[in-house]
C-alpha cells in the first residue's frame, strides 16, 4: 500500500479543492455603495482619496467608464438591480417612502410602490435553485416587514428593512440580526464581519453575497483617525473636499480589501465574480445641508438629478479568466443588466422572468465581443430632497435628451463632446431631438409610466421655497 508524506496529501487535497471549483458555478460577491460619485475613487481620476484597494480590484478586472443607475436616487436603482427591470416598469420610481408633496409645487407626483413586490422574481431567487446560498447584508430600503431580504430569495438578512439609512454609523445598533454593540464599533466594519463569516460558511458551496453598504450616505460619520488624516490633506491648491466624507469612502476600501483578503485566503478568488458599484450620483447637497458632500465634476450636478452626476456610477467587474485584467469598457450600461448578466455567468438555463429590460454583459465582460445597440431610458417623475425636478430621459449612442415635465423643456447633449452637458443642442440638431423625444415617449408608454399631474394649488411666488437647490437651467441654446 503506498505511503503518502504530509505535503503530498496537502498538495492533492489543494488539487482536488481546485477541481471542485472549477466544477461548481462561480460565486458572486456583489458591493453595492450608497451615494458614492463617479469620481469618488482614485482608479477613477479623485485626486485626494485613497483607495488603494478597490484601485487593485479595477487593476485585476474591467472598469466600466459609462455605468448608469436606472435612477438618480436609491430604492429604484435597487430594484432594478434585483430584477432586471426599470423603476418605471416596477411602478417604484423614488425612495421608499418618498419626499413630501410641496402644496405649491407645479406638479402632482404619482403615488408609488412602498416595496419591492412579491411576485417579481428577484436574482437570489434564480440563483437558489442552483445550488447557491445567498445573503444581504446592509442596506435594502425595499420594503419593511413582509418585505424583506428574507421574502425575496435570501437565506440570510442582515440589517435589511424599511430604513434607508442608518441612525448612526456607531453602535450601539438597533437592525434585523444586527444588535447592540459599543460606541466604537463601525457599521461598516460589522457589515464587513458578517459578510466574511457568510463566505467563510459557505465556502464549499456556490454563494450569492448581496453586500449594500449604508456608506457613504448621510450622516457623515467616521472614525476620527481617518478623518483627520484627510483634514491634513487639504492643501492650498487642492479641490474643495469634505474629509469626513473622505474619510468615509476611504472606510468602504477597507471594508472592500478585508472582503478580497478572505476570498484570497480561503482560495476563492479565482472562481468569484466581483461587482462594485453605486446606486446613484454622489450627493452634492440635500436639503438645509449647503456644503458639498462630493464633487461630480466634470459631470453636472448629482444625486437627485438625471443629469450626469446623478446617475452615472463607478462599476469594476472583476472575474478571473474571463474579465481581461485592467481593461477598460466604454459601452453604456445600466444597473437594469446586472440580473440577466450574473443569471448567465451562473449556468442558468432558465428563461428570463417576463419584461427584463436588461441585457447580459458577458460578451463585454468576456473583451472580445458585443452587445446589440440599445438606447438607455430613466423616468423620475419626482421632486427630490437635491433640487430636481420630475423628468425623463433617453441615452442612445453618443447622444442623451432630457425632457422636463413642468414645462415640457426639453435638453440634448452629445455626451462624447460635452460631458458636462453644459450646451443644448435642440435647436442645433432639431432632427435629433424629435427622434429621441418620440422613442422616449413611446418607451414611457411601453413601460405604462406613472405621469404627474398638473397641480391645482401651483403658486408660482412659493413653488422655489420647496425647491431648495435647484438645478439653473442650461445656459441659453
Amino acid at each position: 500500500m503506498p505511503r503518502y508524506t504530509r505535503r503530498a496529501f496537502l498538495g492533492a487535497a489543494a488539487l482536488a479543492t481546485a477541481a471542485a471549483q472549477s466544477r461548481r458555478p462561480p460565486n458572486i460577491v456583489f458591493i453595492l455603495i450608497d451615494d458614492m460619485g463617479w469620481r469618488d475613487l482614485a482608479c477613477y481620476g479623485n485626486p485626494v482619496v485613497e483607495t488603494p484597494a478597490i484601485d487593485r480590484l479595477a487593476r485585476g478586472g474591467m472598469r466600466f467608464t459609462n455605468a448608469y443607475a436606472a435612477c438618480p436616487v436609491c430604492s429604484p436603482t435597487r430594484a432594478s438591480i434585483l430584477t432586471g427591470k426599470y423603476p418605471a416598469r416596477l411602478h417604484l420610481t423614488d425612495w421608499i417612502p418618498g419626499r413630501r408633496q410641496w402644496p405649491a409645487a407645479r406638479l402632482l407626483t404619482p403615488s408609488f410602490n412602498q416595496q419591492l413586490p412579491q411576485e417579481e422574481v428577484t436574482l437570489a431567487e434564480r440563483l437558489k435553485p442552483l445550488g447557491y446560498a445567498t445573503a444581504s447584508i446592509g442596506k435594502w430600503h425595499l420594503g419593511g416587514q413582509g418585505f424583506r431580504p428574507e421574502t425575496q430569495g435570501f437565506d440570510l438578512n442582515v440589517a435589511g428593512d424599511h430604513r434607508g439609512s442608518p441612525r448612526s454609523y456607531f453602535g450601539p445598533f438597533d437592525m434585523p440580526n444586527l444588535q447592540g454593540g459599543s460606541p466604537d464599533d463601525y457599521l461598516t466594519d460589522r457589515l464587513t464581519d458578517h459578510a466574511a463569516a457568510f463566505i467563510e460558511k459557505n465556502r464549499d458551496r456556490p454563494f450569492f453575497l448581496y453586500l449594500p453598504h449604508f456608506a457613504v450616505h448621510l450622516p457623515l460619520q467616521a472614525r476620527e483617525r481617518w478623518t483627520a488624516y484627510y483634514e491634513s490633506r487639504r492643501k492650498p491648491d487642492s479641490p474643495p473636499f469634505d474629509p469626513v466624507y473622505a474619510a468615509m469612502v476611504h472606510h468602504t476600501d477597507l471594508a472592500t480589501g478585508r472582503l478580497l483578503a478572505v476570498l484570497d485566503e480561503l482560495k476563492l478568488a479565482d472562481n468569484t465574480v466581483v461587482v462594485f458599484t453605486s446606486d446613484n450620483g454622489g450627493l452634492r447637497f440635500e436639503g438645509a445641508r449647503k456644503q458639498a458632500a462630493t464633487s461630480n465634476a466634470p459631470l453636472r450636478a448629482g444625486k437627485g438629478h438625471l443629469y450626469e452626476g446623478g446617475i452615472r456610477e463607478p462599476l469594476i467587474v472583476r472575474w478571473p479568466g474571463v474579465t481581461p485584467a485592467g481593461s477598460t469598457c466604454p459601452v453604456p450600461v445600466s444597473s437594469v443588466d446586472f440580473l440577466p448578466t450574473l443569471s448567465e455567468a451562473a449556468g442558468s438555463r432558465e428563461e428570463l422572468p417576463r419584461r427584463v429590460d436588461g441585457v447580459s454583459l458577458l460578451p463585454l465582460l468576456r473583451g472580445r465581443g458585443r452587445i446589440p445597440p440599445r438606447p438607455l431610458f430613466w423616468h423620475y417623475p419626482h421632486y427630490s430632497n437635491q433640487g430636481g425636478v420630475p423628468s425623463s430621459a433617453i441615452r442612445e449612442g453618443g447622444y442623451k435628451l432630457i425632457e422636463f415635465l413642468e414645462d415640457g423643456r426639453l435638453e440634448l447633449f452629445h455626451l462624447a463632446r460635452d460631458p458636462g452637458e453644459t450646451r443644448n443642442l435642440v435647436r442645433k440638431e432639431p432632427g435629433v431631438a424629435a427622434r429621441l423625444h418620440r422613442r422616449l415617449k413611446s418607451w414611457r408608454e411601453s413601460v405604462g409610466a406613472a405621469m404627474p399631474q398638473p397641480n391645482p394649488a401651483y403658486d408660482p411666488a412659493r413653488e422655489d421655497q420647496g425647491l431648495a437647490g435647484r438645478e439653473p437651467a442650461t445656459p441659453p441654446l
